[in-house]
């Protein structure tokens, strides 16, 4: 009988560690053998907050070859590499049942760690049991690093898509971490005019030049740097990936009246904005949160096809024992690094 090992959130700064007897899956799931997990933002303040995340999401991050097909399960094999994502539109909750099939509630359960099927612990692990709805085949281009990223990858591709936003269209994306960097080339691809990116961090505003944008700024240029691109219009399109609460509404302040705020990096405080300037300029403001099963085949496909280059974004791989001390130094601000991946298999 073999054991499997895994890391989960047991207070605030605290972790412990489980181990589990390796079992058959139940009907309707699947083993997966973890390959790679990505340390997300949202494992972070998790991690630094104690209770603030359902226990499936710590280590949401994740791609990893399945061991195991429960019995029922069709379309997956033993040996194929998959990812995690969500599963189709259910077609009997009460969003599918009205027509909202984008907004369906078991896919909105599924990715945010609360369905029924939610594994007990999230993918800090050598092998988790779930829903075969939960995963997705990776196509033969991927490498399993580019694998990895595909979760933050279809999480921007989803935003991109809720925005729709015309051909040439002016954008600013404030912040290059790997949501606004990935958000900056999913943009680019659904045909974003001229874009500025905005960071403070002299190491992703050099990662932004290298993944070929040209109007990468420090955040005290942005303002003036928009201004003479538009003659002070402002923005079509400002996607705001810091989640920083203070930014919402200098954020909002850049876009041109009749144009769109999208909302991805998530505040984990409230925000104060002057909601009647936001009506006066008829501002859309898209809320995005997570993604559909059809992002994550968009996503993949993408970056099988090189228009989406994940793999510059990956700075370091540390094995399931260096967890703490990576989410320590992720927190601190002053990491250098951009996407760290977990390799369970390392000591």
């Amino acid at each position: 009988m073999s054991v499997d090992r895994y890391l989960a959130v047991a207070g605030p700064r605290e972790l412990r560690e489980g181990e589990v007897a390796t079992t058959e899956p139940r009907p309707g799931h699947v083993v997966v053998d973890i390959a790679y997990t990505g340390i997300c933002g949202t494992d972070v303040h998790g991690y630094t907050d104690g209770h603030m995340l359902p226990p499936a999401v710590f280590g949401h991050e994740w791609t990893g070859s399945l061991s195991a097909v429960g019995e029922g399960v069709e379309g997956l094999r033993v040996g194929q590499r998959v990812v995690g994502g969500v599963g189709p539109a259910c077609g009997h909750c009460r969003q599918c049942v009205a027509g909202h099939t984008r907004n369906c509630d078991t896919v909105f359960a599924e990715a945010n760690g609360v369905d029924a099927d939610a594994p007990a612990y999230g993918a800090f692990a050598t092998r988790v049991q779930v829903s075969a709805r939960r995963v997705i085949p990776v196509p033969e281009g991927l490498s399993d690093v580019e694998a990895a990223l595909v979760e933050p990858t279809a999480v921007t591709f989803h935003a991109v898509r809720r925005v729709a936003a015309e051909y040439g269209a002016v954008t600013v994306v404030q912040g290059a971490g790997p949501i606004g960097l990935l958000t900056a080339q999913n943009a680019r691809n659904a045909g974003a005019g001229p874009m500025i990116i905005s960071e403070p961090s002299p190491a992703r505003r050099a990662l932004a030049t290298k993944l070929g944008f040209t109007q990468v700024v420090e955040p005290a240029e942005l303002r003036t740097t928009l201004d003479g691109l538009t003659s002070g219009l402002g923005a079509d399109v400002v996607y705001e990936c810091t989640g920083v609460p203070s930014l919402l509404q200098p954020s909002a302040e850049l876009v041109r009246r009749g144009g769109t705020l999208a909302l991805l990096g998530y505040p984990l405080e409230n925000s104060s904005v002057s909601y009647g300037d936001w009506q006066s300029r008829e501002l859309t403001v898209i809320g995005s949160l997570a993604y559909n099963h059809e992002d994550f085949v968009g996503a993949m496909h993408a970056i099988a096809g090189g228009r989406i280059d994940v793999a510059s974004l990956h700075t370091g791989t540390f094995g399931l024992s260096s967890l703490p001390d990576i989410l320590e130094e992720l927190d601190s601000g002053r990491s250098k690094h951009t996407k760290v991946l977990i390799d369970p298999k390392q000591a």
